[in-house]
């Protein structure tokens, strides 16, 4: 059972990753186009005259890190998660169900 709990946390957490990967992909994706639009009606980005970064450089950025850390995580499943520790989550994830 600890080892199926185990494997269950690391497919969750690949799945979210898989998830801010997508995002990643999507916000790349209307930042090349946001870029475009603003270059066909020659407006410039204002935040990112302000700040030297625009919005979607931004949230690209913050993308980038929580993948980052998903990929962080799932090493230390991988390496370092024991049996001790997967009890203790079932009981964590137990009294967050019935609370």
């Amino acid at each position: 059972m600890l080892n199926t709990a185990k494997q269950r946390m690391i497919q969750d957490t690949i799945n979210r990753r898989d998830e801010a990967l997508a995002l990643l992909r999507s916000l790349m994706d209307a930042k090349t186009i946001s870029e475009r639009n603003l270059a066909e009606i020659h407006q410039p980005d204002l935040l990112k005259q302000v700040t030297g970064k625009s919005s979607m450089d931004t949230a690209i950025n913050s993308t980038r890190r929580l993948i980052d850390s998903f990929n962080r995580i799932l090493d230390d499943l991988r390496r370092n998660l024991t049996d001790e520790d997967l009890q203790l989550i079932g009981e964590i994830e137990s009294n967050i169900a019935i609370g």
